[in-house]
């Protein structure tokens, strides 16, 4: 553990110490207005063999399907639900898409079902937070996991048998009014707030088109003048998004993944003069039962005893004095040397932390 979190914690200062290069804004930033929405539903899946449910809502849920079709049934007539399954549907309708387009769903259990495998979800409608319906979903589930139980209780399964997902399972119905065609601008929304990023991305747009075009609101959004007409407005974002735009640098960050001990040191984290030591202590106890046994014909009696012994050692410890302004290149030669594992690593950034001497945002996820 401790040499692979080295040699990620060294890789990490040979990428982050490239030179950034430019790149798209379509790479780097989103178009403000074109976004998916989130659509969900409320359905009823059948042909279980045995793998369902039978709960009140489910009961309720399949009288109510009947219902639908004609059918009544009795209030005393106890209907046998094993073979469905009441499930939440949901998908993610992407931008643009138009009436008649289909879309990928995923149906999962929300009762008590053991597994939904050749179930078959009936016409369920997909409604927005507006909570108007803008897709319908039916088909047959396709799911990866299943399960299998044994008479004695036991039970083996793999992956999630209660979730499934349907390729194209849903038909659009009604698509989303979308601000792209309105208004006399277009706005980009970085995906990494950064002020030097934004002024780049303006000065690269008017050297394009021309003073004035594009002004910077504020570190995450600039504004550009655009055409009326969409499909000119098509043709000019197509242009506008494969401008390369010089990425500013990061900002001085090390981040520690305190569960799986991973460290990345960004390139401009710099320390200030500081010593740092480490060493180890180890306390091992060791515990030694013996028997003594009285003389043949005399009066004593068998006694246990317990030995214990204590051994102390501590490692040699190490000092390393940084210099005004020592790089990640220092910093990392220095932990190499001091020969310290993950848990280490992070105590020695905290204290140095705490100390004032660690320039940069230390963040443990």
């Amino acid at each position: 553990m401790k040499i692979k979190s080295l040699i990620l914690l060294s890789l990490s200062m040979v990428l982050l110490s490239q030179p950034i290069q430019a790149q798209r804004i379509k790479d780097i930033a989103n178009v403000q207005g074109v976004r998916s929405n989130q659509l969900i539903g409320y359905g009823l899946v059948v042909g279980l063999p045995g793998t369902g449910e039978k709960t009140r809502y489910t009961e309720q849920t399949f009288r109510t399907m009947l219902k639908n079709f004609g059918i009544n049934l009795a209030d005393n007539v106890n209907p046998k639900t094993k073979n469905a399954a009441v499930v939440a549907v949901h998908a993610e309708m992407p931008a643009f898409i138009k009436p008649g387009q289909n879309l990928d769903i995923t149906v999962s259990s929300i009762g008590e079902a053991k597994s939904l495998r050749g179930g078959t979800l009936l016409q369920t409608f997909l409604k927005g937070v507006d909570g108007n319906v803008y897709a319908i979903a039916q088909g047959t589930l396709v799911v990866s996991g299943f399960s299998a139980e044994g008479q004695d209780g036991s039970r083996v399964i793999q992956n999630t048998p209660t979730v499934g997902r349907i390729p194209s399972g849903a038909i659009v119905e009604r698509s989303v009014m979308s601000p792209f065609a309105s208004g006399d601008h277009l706005t980009f929304n970085l995906r990494r707030a950064d002020f030097s990023t934004a002024k780049n991305m303006e000065q690269a747009i008017n050297d394009l088109l021309g003073p004035g075009m594009a002004r910077a609101l504020d570190a995450t959004s600039v504004q550009v003048s655009a055409p009326r007409d969409a499909s000119q407005r098509v043709s000019f974002l197509s242009t506008l998004e494969n401008i390369q735009v010089d990425m500013a640098d990061e900002s001085a960050k090390v981040i520690v993944n305190s569960r799986t001990g991973t460290i990345v040191v960004g390139q401009n984290v710099r320390l200030m003069p500081a010593a740092v030591t480490h060493g180890g202590l180890t306390v091992t106890i060791a515990e030694a039962t013996q028997v003594s046994q009285p003389n043949p014909f005399s009066d004593g009696q068998t006694v246990v005893t317990t030995d214990s012994t204590i051994d102390v050692a501590q490692d040699d410890s190490r000092m390393f004095l940084f210099d005004p302004g020592t790089s990640l290149d220092e910093l990392v030669r220095a932990v190499n040397l001091v020969g310290a594992a993950p848990s280490d690593v992070l105590a020695i950034l905290e204290a140095l932390k705490m100390a004032g001497a660690l320039h940069g945002e230390l963040i443990i996820i």
